[in-house]
């Protein structure tokens, strides 16, 4: 495959450079020497696997009452027709693993570190060929044998396995691009493993199923060393090197049958619990600032967590407690429906195969483990009830202990203050069917250097009433498909903030490049019994003349439940200001004199905007580019955006008050 053109590529990583700070260059420069140093050759003969029996095992030995859509999926599997994202499509059974399901493009199988994944027009959006790979259906076949007993479920694992390791011979094609990837691909497998029966398994009973578990354990070790030999570059922030390391780990544990395995666990360990510290805040919010992001992050570091309860390298107490308190913050943010903020970037991909045949909230899942990993009566509160994947992955036994928990009656959302993140939640009745809930992004553009995954949504902040949505974060759209589209969800015009001139926030580099970023402060934070408030403020217009810097204030009045928001830009000059207002795709908004009145379903909310302003009312606009919610990859709707604009001078306050009616 043709990489970009070399002017394509020294762009690309000059607007890496121009993002990263001199830490992080340094940071880099040691890294990539050292494993330049450390990289070892590649080696043409994979030890031969000493069995050790009995193997270790983390997952429950008994089908779980709770099967989900286990058969259906299944079935549907074996006629064709997968789920890759966000899309249903019909694919062979086999598939042809080096073809992009989303558009047909050839993967040829050159060396798989040299791939290039922004080669977008030869392959198309590599994010669905990535989605492929992680092998999550392996699992769904592996259940379905597990239920029902069909041989021909069983054999589905084996065909899957033995066409991939057909056409994806190591170290060649996109299957070996991104160490990131094989982690996932090892805890599915692990999964798989485990349910088919490990070495014992009757898929190795005759002369063809001993050959594949000849391919099986030898692909695994490939893996593992493979992960070992080219660990992730830490000053790009990418939250891949968790992915990586718990991948290795769950290797280490499910397979302990070479000598490297002792070796495989402690690297991993070593590395996720400096990891989890660094991407992690103490508050539990992930510092890339995306909650699809944070919801992968969790489920690695969950199922290494698992995995080590079985092994004698176990966590330390700091990591179960990043473990506890992203899941406190998933409470904090998540409305009485159910809903949660799409903060940051979000392809809505799982990590878990568990979870494709589930049929149950990826959120509430993690809530519900959560809930029983940890005794934590909040969480069990929050999810409400136990899914299928916690009982495939904790079992029935220990899913026993979820209704005692429920009956302590303990506080849905214990708490409401992440400052370390910077998000905070106001509002009263929570988790009550008289909920105000509003979600107050006042955090950092991103991790690192790049903040590959942030949003330039810096004071934005939803705001749902009853458990339905009326002020959202519209989500990603895409990541490597048109690219207005990718820098229009990812731009502060669409989300819930104020934008100077119709500029950005921050200034893009690139898809996932931020060379410009903004800090933000909050000033003030106060609550009592009738009130909250919140003051806080952001510089990433200080670029422009006369340095303006955007402070926004929060006030709500508990008893009236009346939200009053109040923007003002210092500086000096007059300004063309813009006030952005993205609701939900399921609310009608119609003008009035004062202001807005919008309604979702049976509740209403009056909205009465500053005076002197131009309103426009768009809805699916792609000029401009406002007016759409994706719910899902490569997906979106038409949703209703309000632009409130007028030139204002500097210091001028601007308030926006939301009242509910019914």
């Amino acid at each position: 495959m043709e990489a970009m053109s070399s002017l394509t590529r020294v762009g690309w990583y000059w607007n890496q450079l121009r993002g990263l700070s001199v830490a992080d260059i340094v940071e880099r420069a040691g890294s990539s020497a050292s494993r330049a140093m450390t990289r070892r050759p590649v080696v043409d003969t994979v030890p031969l696997p000493r069995p050790v029996l009995p193997e270790p095992t983390w997952l429950p030995q008994q089908v779980p009452s709770r099967r989900g859509l286990v058969l259906r999926r299944a079935d549907e599997l074996l006629g064709g027709r997968w789920r890759v994202l966000s899309r249903p499509l019909e694919l062979a059974f086999p598939p042809d693993w080096n073809c992009n399901p989303a558009n047909g493009g050839r993967v040829p199988l050159t060396a798989g570190r040299r791939f290039s994944v922004r080669d977008i027009e030869t392959i198309g959006d590599y994010t669905y060929l990535l989605e492929m790979h992680r092998h999550r259906e392996l699992v769904v076949l592996a259940q379905a044998w597990q239920i029902s007993g069909e041989r021909r479920y069983l054999d589905a694992v084996g065909d899957l396995l033995g066409s991939w390791f057909a056409q994806c011979p190591f170290p060649h094609g996109a299957a070996w691009s991104c160490p990131g990837e094989a982690g996932i691909r090892l805890i599915n497998w692990a999964l798989t493993w485990q349910l088919v029966g490990g070495i014992r398994s009757p898929l190795f009973d005759n002369p063809v199923g001993k050959v594949l578990r000849t391919d099986w354990l030898n692909s695994v070790w490939r893996h593992a060393e493979f992960i070992d030999a080219h660990p992730g570059r830490r000053a790009l922030g990418d939250h891949k090197r968790i992915a990586e390391l718990a991948g290795l780990y769950v290797a280490g544990v499910t397979w302990p049958h070479w000598d490297e395995a002792a070796s495989w666990r402690s690297t991993a360990r070593d590395g996720l619990e400096k990891e989890v510290l660094q991407q992690i805040g103490a508050d539990g919010v992930c510092r890339e600032q995306s909650i699809g992001v944070q919801q992968a992050v969790w489920d690695c570091l969950m199922y290494a967590a698992v995995a080590s309860r079985s092994a004698d390298t176990p966590l330390s107490g700091n990591y179960w407690q990043r473990l506890e308190a992203m899941l406190e913050f998933l409470a904090a943010i998540m409305d009485a429906s159910g809903n949660v903020p799409q903060l940051g970037d979000s392809d809505r991909g799982q990590v878990s195969g568990l979870a494709l045949g589930s049929g149950s909230c990826a959120f509430h899942a993690q809530l519900a483990i959560g809930a029983l990993l940890f005794r934590n009566a909040s969480l069990a509160r929050k999810a409400g009830v136990v899914d299928p994947v916690t009982e495939w992955l904790l079992g029935d036994a220990a899913c026993t202990e979820f209704d005692s928990l429920m009956l302590q009656g303990a506080l849905a959302t214990p708490r409401t203050d992440f400052p370390e993140g910077g998000v905070y939640v106001l509002g009263a009745n929570l988790d009550t069917p008289g909920e105000f809930r509003a979600v107050v992004d006042a955090g950092a553009l991103g991790l690192a250097g790049v903040a590959a995954h942030g949003h330039a949504d810096a004071l934005s902040f939803t705001l749902s009433m009853a458990g339905r949505e009326f002020l959202v974060d519209p989500g990603s759209g895409t990541y490597l498909g048109a690219e207005s589209w990718r820098n229009g969800f990812r731009g502060t015009a669409m989300h819930n903030t104020l934008s100077l001139d119709g500029d950005d926030q921050a200034v893009s580099g690139g898809r996932f490049i931020w060379t410009r970023r903004y800090q933000t402060q909050v000033i003030e934070r106060h609550r009592s019994a009738r009130e909250e408030r919140l003051v806080a403020e952001h510089d990433g217009y200080r670029r422009k003349p006369g340095r303006p810097v955007h402070r926004r204030a929060w006030q709500f009045d508990r008893p009236s439940g009346t939200l009053s928001v109040t923007d003002s830009v210092s500086g000096s000059g007059v300004h063309d200001i813009r006030l952005h207002w993205q609701f939900s795709e399921e609310c009608s908004v119609t003008c009035t004199p004062e202001g807005l009145h919008v309604s979702n379903g049976p509740v209403c909310l009056e909205m009465l905007l500053p005076p002197g302003g131009e309103v426009s009312v768009l809805h699916g606009s792609e000029t401009p580019l406002t007016g759409w919610v994706s719910r899902g990859y490569d997906q979106r709707v038409p949703s209703t955006t309000v632009i409130w604009r007028a030139r204002v001078a500097a210091g001028t306050p601007l308030e926006t008050v939301f009242r509910r009616l019914c």
